[in-house]
Formats: C-alpha cells, structure tokens, sequence
C-alpha cells in the first residue's frame, strides 16, 4: 500500500496543480508565464507542483484589490427565465408546429394503410364467398 501511495501522491499533487494553473488568471500567475508554469508542473511532475503552491500563484488578493468572487460578480451575464424569454418561446412554437405536421403526416399513412388492408380483407372475403 505504501508503494502505491509513492506513485499516487505525487500523480494527484501533479493533475491537481496542473488544473489549478490552468485555471488561475493571468495577472496571478507569479514571476513567469502561465505557459512556462504549466511546463514546469508537467516537465517536473515531482518538485513541479510544489513549486506552483510555494512561488507561482498569488494566494493574497492582488494589488488591485481584485478577488476571483469580484471577477465573477462583474462579469456575469444576465440570466432570464425560459418563461420570459421571447427567443425560446418562439422556437417552443416553431417545434411544435414541425411535430404537429409530422404527426399529421402520420395520421394520414396510418389511415391509408388501413384501408389498404381493409380493401384486402375485402377481397379475400370475397375469393372465399365465391
């Protein structure tokens, strides 16, 4: 068991950095470039990682005094209610209207094919009278 965690730990540590810089912005990525950081984790996937939690992200709020919570407050979009949308109101309708002459079309080669079988039936009750 104590073998396997010598090659799971540091694989975990490795994936988890490597996501954690994919996903850290820019402007808090320390001394190098993003890119450099993501080779450095990979390249050096034992001490890579450790490195990326010591020296290269800012864990502090920046300078600007930006947090990644005020990032997303203000670039969220508006979001509105599928029951207030026009936009998708009208594709509902449009869809409808495409199922319901779909369903018409069905209709209609049931009915045909029923009769179809109701004129066999017809004439073989007839061959059998006669």
């Amino acid at each position: 068991m104590l073998r396997a965690l010598m090659y799971i730990l540091p694989l975990a540590l490795t994936i988890y950095a490597f996501i954690d810089c994919l996903n850290t912005p820019e402007d808090e990525a320390k001394h190098l470039p993003k890119v450099v950081w993501v080779i450095i984790i990979l390249l050096f996937w034992i001490v890579g990682p450790i490195v990326w939690f010591a020296a290269g992200k800012m864990r502090k709020s920046p300078a600007g005094g930006r947090t990644p919570s005020e990032w997303h407050r203000n670039h969220r979009t508006e979001w509105v209610a599928p029951d207030d949308n026009p936009d998708f109101l009208k594709s509902l309708k449009d869809e409808n209207k495409k199922d319901e002459a779909v369903l018409k079309d069905w209709e209609a080669d049931l009915r045909r094919r029923e009769e179809e079988l109701r004129k066999q039936r017809e004439q073989g009750d007839d061959e059998q009278k006669s």
